[in-house]
């Protein structure tokens, strides 16, 4: 489906809120907004939550998709999702509307996580809290009991050459071992990469302490937020693609993910449900950007529709047009359009 970035910003900026927030949220003119959910940070939810929530993303496991037509290695809701990014992923990387684009993914799995019975906004992560080399396995997040489980065992990927990019302190890269998603066989069924043809394995994490230490703490985000233009602030938020242009939105995927877990594939990272408290928080970091300026910012909106065009040449030239407020956006398959909200 293909949506405008103007009707996308107005609807989809009102639709939920977050209890960080330090500001009246701004409604946009046109939009409604009676009874946004609230995302919450993972550990502000109490256990019953926690659970609650990680019963819904397993019950998304098993219910029908919509998307096996197109998609040979989707066999269930949650596998919607893991194929629409794997889809689009060359299109929405390193482009101006990154942000947007994920804003909808994220509101859209938030979305079916309410077909599963959910009733609680997106939990978002986040990882300043644990942004230390000695807090970062500590997290709450990887509660085996009432988290998403921790990481695999260590395997040696200096000489695999499958890897792209060698993430310095990596301590994994073997299939999780505990919380709810260990063990399963069969629990990631597409990928590596940009395939969606059917490959059943198991989850795999690949933590860098060391890279969460430097990526993902609190004055990484403060340069980021103090920015004064979308311009600006989008080129922090993305980064480059060398472990020294990592930001937080690299950071935070390869953290987790290192050389060969599932959140460092930047193709089928959605096969990891870390994913989307990674990904909630980033568009909590943009909703508190655009909340000191509202009038300016909630439309603000800039660079290229041409993946890897400047600011993010980093191949060599590419030529693109620069995105505006009115260039159509192609969700995917996964989308169910709410009707008077998209339409």
């Amino acid at each position: 489906m293909i949506f405008s970035i103007t009707v996308l910003l107005a609807a989809i900026t009102c639709l939920s809120t977050t209890v960080a927030l330090p500001q009246k949220q701004h409604t946009p003119e046109g939009a409604s907004c009676s009874k946004p959910l609230v995302r919450r940070e993972w550990r502000q939810l109490s256990d019953d939550q926690k659970d609650n929530y990680i019963n819904a993303v397993q019950c998304l496991r098993e219910k029908p998709p919509q998307s096996a037509s197109y998609f040979k290695g989707v066999k269930n809701r949650y596998d919607d999702f893991v194929a629409g990014h794997i889809n689009e992923t060359d299109f929405i990387h390193f482009v101006g509307f990154f942000q947007v684009w994920h804003r909808v993914f994220v509101h859209e799995y938030e979305t079916a996580l309410g077909e599963c019975g959910y009733k609680g906004g997106q939990p978002y992560w986040d990882w300043t809290l644990d942004a230390t080399i000695e807090g970062f396995p500590k997290s709450p997040i990887f509660d085996a009991e009432h988290g998403f489980g921790g990481n695999g065992p260590f395997v040696d990927t200096i000489r695999d050459p499958s890897v792209r990019l060698h993430i310095p302190g990596k301590t994994g890269g073997g299939c999780v071992t505990t919380g709810p998603f260990a063990n399963i066989s069969d629990f990631v069924h597409m990928g590596p990469l940009n395939s969606t043809a059917y490959n059943p394995r198991c989850l795999r994490r690949d933590f860098s302490p060391w890279l969460a230490s430097k990526k993902l703490r609190k004055s990484v985000v403060d340069l980021t937020l103090s920015k004064s233009h979308f311009a600006t602030f989008d080129i922090a938020v993305q980064g480059m693609i060398d472990v020294p242009g990592l930001t937080y939105h690299g950071g935070g995927h390869l953290s987790v993910g290192g050389d060969i877990g599932m959140m460092g594939d930047v193709y089928n990272s959605p096969s990891d449900p870390i994913f989307f408290l990674h990904h909630a928080n980033l568009d909590r970091l943009w909703a508190l950007w655009q909340a000191k300026d509202a009038g300016k910012r909630t439309y603000d909106i800039a660079g290229p529709i041409q993946p890897f065009a400047p600011p993010f040449d980093f191949h060599g030239p590419v030529t693109s047009e620069k995105v505006t407020l009115d260039y159509n956006m192609w969700m995917g398959h996964f989308v169910k359009a709410a009707p008077g909200v998209y339409n």
